[in-house]
């Protein structure tokens, strides 16, 4: 039993790493993209969570789920892409609720509705289906 929460442990350490590689870039593009070229929030936000998404897949494939990996990278990048998308989506939503419906037009309400909230809902909803769709336990008795 120990073995297992060990594993689980690291694990979630692992995709921990990865995702504040992912989360450092993704808030760095979008600002340097919102404060130091004049882009819209909108924009800022597609253009790095390119960048954060390009991060993650290196650092889940090669380090987070590395004994998970398939011979099918195609796959693995595609549902990966996928899911990345959906959860930028998540960010992107709450920004635009933020900034466009309420009207809080900050650059502190842009960050802490896209790079908190969204963050928040969406490095759940990642987890989730990169662990179970993307780079899934494999049996024994498959081959790689």
């Amino acid at each position: 039993m120990s073995g297992v929460r060990s594993e689980r442990v690291g694990e979630l350490l692992r995709f921990g790493v990865t995702g504040g590689a992912a989360y450092l870039a993704d808030v760095l593009v979008f600002n340097a993209l919102l404060l130091g070229a004049g882009m819209t929030p909108g924009w800022s936000k597609v253009l790095s969570s390119v960048v954060a998404i390009a991060v993650a897949f290196a650092g889940s494939r090669w380090f987070t789920w590395r004994d998970r990996r398939s011979d099918h990278i195609g796959r693995e990048y595609a549902l990966f892409v996928l899911f990345s998308v959906l959860a930028a989506g998540i960010q992107y939503v709450c920004l635009m609720i933020t900034h466009d419906v309420a009207g809080w037009t900050s650059p502190l309400a842009d960050n802490l509705s896209a790079n908190v909230v969204g963050m928040a809902l969406a490095t759940a909803f990642r987890f989730w289906t990169f662990r179970s769709y993307v780079f899934p336990a494999m049996d024994a008795a498959e081959v790689r």
